[in-house]
């Protein structure tokens, strides 16, 4: 029996400021990575937030990457030395469908498992990346409340519509995250 990881604390959240490799903290990297599946409905969230974001003005250091369900890539691209993760996912289990929470992750709370190569659960990425001898930098989730995940291909409307928000959420830690430079 696999214990369920501990709950992660929720906002507010004030982004770290901690510093990059050279020791500036304006000299950070920060990767978001929307996850999930699109072909279960409402688990496409992650992805469509990450296709909107991708198309708008980000701050140098900050890279966009939807993973889908390729949870092993997410965990290896983790070993390349970021200073700060957002992930995009579903957060079931909190509140209406639709509503956008920001939680943040704290890598030494959670239960060690396995890695599972099949798996997107944020726990299973970030013990993957551990496994695999990577350092998980800060991280936080932003995640929406989901109405239906059952086989299909495309977001509820109250998901659909949650798409914004979360994207302007993601705008705003980045704003508040300190400057970075050099972007991948």
């Amino acid at each position: 029996m696999n214990p369920s990881p501990p709950a992660p604390t929720t906002s507010p959240v004030a982004p770290s400021a901690e510093a990059g490799p050279s020791g500036d903290p304006a000299a950070g990297r920060t990767l978001v990575a929307g996850v999930g599946n699109l072909f279960l409905g409402d688990d496409g969230f992650g992805a469509e937030v990450a296709r909107v974001l991708a198309r708008r003005q980000l701050p140098a250091g900050v890279t966009v990457v939807d993973y889908g369900i390729r949870a092993m890539h997410l965990a290896y691209d983790l070993l390349d030395g970021w200073d700060r993760l957002i992930l995009v996912d579903l957060l079931p289990g909190r509140g209406r469908p639709g509503t956008v929470h920001v939680v943040r992750i704290d890598p030494g709370s959670r239960a060690i498992r396995p890695p599972d190569p099949h798996g997107m659960a944020p726990h299973t990425v970030l013990a993957a990346a551990s496994a695999l001898g990577g350092t998980l930098p800060p991280t936080l989730l932003v995640g929406c409340e989901p109405q239906d995940v059952t086989e299909h291909i495309g977001l509820s409307v109250a998901v659909a519509r949650a798409v914004e928000p979360a994207v302007d959420t993601v705008l705003r830690l980045l704003s508040e995250l300190p400057a970075a430079a050099g972007g991948r």
